[in-house]
């Protein structure tokens, strides 16, 4: 069946006629702050102490926005006897956010938990080159992040907390076992004669 010449003009005007009688909510921004979502991806947070500098948000990153420098150091050895160690010591921890699209992958893959996602936005400069920050920034949006969500009551346990749980209980009955057995000893009752014994 043709379309009636005009439906699409008519279906249109409705459309504006319907928003036009709706009353307009508008923001007042600076003054009013929005209430962003609970997983708005505004800037990404740096937790410096669970960053080991494995290098791979750096690598997996798309566009090469994440910059990253680090030392050796010595560590010695933790008992007597023991060998030193040497550890990987953050040195630069830097996001150019203007060259970053917000996919997220830096935070997907790290392996220590060390990115997150802060809800913060207003970090705009007059000069791009400004848009490049250091860790001591990353740091103080670090403390913006929310807190994760509650897990659902009726979730399986984690299998880390599962795991911890059973290694706690093994060894609390290991400790109360010897207790058990250390108790008072009882007299032992004199032997019953054989038959055929005197």
């Amino acid at each position: 069946m043709a379309p009636i010449p005009g439906s699409g003009l008519a279906k249109g005007l409705a459309v504006t006629l319907r928003t036009m009688t709706r009353k307009s909510v508008t923001e007042q921004y600076p003054d009013a702050q929005p209430e962003l979502p609970p997983r708005t991806r505004g800037v990404i947070g740096l937790f410096e102490e669970n960053c080991t500098v494995c290098m791979l948000c750096a690598r997996e990153c798309p566009d090469w926005c994440i910059y990253i420098d680090s030392h050796k150091e010595t560590v010695p050895p933790a008992a007597p006897g023991g060998r030193e160690r040497s550890r990987n010591v953050l040195d630069r921890f830097a996001i150019d956010f203007s060259l970053c699209m917000y996919c997220g992958i830096c935070i997907e893959v790290c392996p220590f938990d060390a990115l997150f996602w802060s809800p913060e936005f207003e970090y705009a400069e007059t000069d791009i080159r400004d848009l490049t920050h250091e860790r001591d920034k990353l740091r103080e949006w670090m403390w913006t992040v929310p807190a994760p969500p509650a897990l659902d009551p009726a979730a399986e346990e984690p299998k880390e907390i599962a795991a911890a749980r059973k290694a706690a209980e093994k060894l609390a009955a290991a400790q109360a076992q010897p207790a058990e057995t250390a108790g008072p000893a009882e007299p032992a009752e004199p032997a019953e004669p054989q038959e055929g014994q005197s």
